[in-house]
Order: C-alpha cells, then sequence, then structure tokens
C-alpha cells in the first residue's frame, strides 16, 4: 500500500467508528479499511453507505457481483476482484461463469458478450458495467433490453453498484491496496 496501515496509535478513532466497521465486517479490519481510517469522516460515510449497497438492495445479489466482478477485472482492482469473486459464487455463480467472464475480457466486453455459461441477462450486465467503467455512456439499445428484464428499481440499484464499485476500484488501485495474506 502506498500508505501506511492505519494504527489506533496514528490516527485515532471512536470506538463508535469502530465498532461499527466491526460490526458490518464481522471480523478483523480489511485492508481497505486500514486505509479509509485514516480519514473518519470517509470510513463514516463508507461504511453507512456499503451497509446498504452491500445488504439492503433488492436487485439480485449474484447480478451485482457479476457487475462488481466486472469493475474490478477491467480496472485492475486485483482487491476487488480477491473479495467479490467468492461472493459471487456464495451469490449463486458458478465457477464457469467466472471464467467466462475472465475470457469475455480478452474481448472488448462492451461491445458484446458471447461466452456460452453466462446467460442472457448476465451477458448484458457484463457488458452494461463494462460501457459504465470504459465509456461512461451506455448505449440506449442496452440499457433498454436491461429494462426488458429489471425492474426500475433493480435498474437503478445495479447502476448504482456498478458506479460504485468504480469509485471503489480507482481507491484501491490509487493506493495501491493489496489483498490480506
Amino acid at each position: 500500500m502506498r500508505i501506511p496501515d492505519w494504527t489506533p496509535e496514528a490516527q485515532p478513532q471512536s470506538p463508535e467508528l469502530m465498532q461499527t466497521i466491526f460490526n458490518r465486517r464481522g471480523g478483523p479490519l480489511l485492508n481497505l479499511d486500514k486505509a479509509l481510517l485514516w480519514s473518519a469522516p470517509v470510513a463514516t460515510g463508507w461504511n453507512a453507505f456499503f451497509q446498504h449497497v452491500r445488504t439492503g438492495l433488492s436487485v439480485s445479489r449474484k447480478l451485482s457481483e457479476l457487475g462488481i466482478c466486472t469493475v474490478a477485472l477491467l480496472t485492475g482492482a486485483d482487491y476487488e476482484y480477491h473479495h467479490h469473486a467468492p461472493d459471487f459464487l456464495t451469490a449463486g455463480g458458478t465457477p464457469d461463469e467466472l471464467k467466462a467472464l475472465q475470457q469475455a475480457m480478452q474481448e472488448d466486453p462492451s461491445q458484446a458478450v458471447t461466452q456460452a455459461a453466462l446467460g442472457p441477462l448476465e451477458k448484458l450486465v457484463v457488458q452494461y458495467a463494462a460501457q459504465m467503467t470504459l465509456h461512461i455512456q451506455v448505449d440506449e439499445a442496452l440499457f433498454q433490453s436491461l429494462q426488458s428484464h429489471l425492474s426500475t428499481t433493480e435498474l437503478v440499484e445495479l447502476t448504482t453498484t456498478i458506479a460504485t464499485y468504480n469509485m471503489v476500484s480507482r481507491l484501491l488501485v490509487a493506493l495501491q491496496i493489496r489483498p490480506e495474506a
């Protein structure tokens, strides 16, 4: 990491903030936490926002994790992929789908995703995440295709998740945050 790991001695934080992070994580601090804790306002806002994005949305967890994994692979955020590929599998994804996603990255996933291991909706999600990540703009035909599969709420939530993890990847890559040992 380009910055030192946070320690309570280097930058004291309130016990309430620490407990909130421990409660959300359900375990020890991750390397990402050790970067965010250098700023109480950032860590507080991050924790509250991600609590909702990670566990409070109605959109399929599998589709969200697929979007997150797509962002991670496209941006080179190894930390993000390290943490979210297992979450994709837990949410109902398969190893074959992850392999297909990795293969799709060898092509231009913002145009068309052709891997047979991915279903029609999964292909659209990968393409959508790729367009949002690589081009910012999303083709109208792609958006309409997603609208035919997802409710407006699900579409807003999927878009928010993909946009959120684009933000995460920028932080992870810029600060060179690596997966835990």
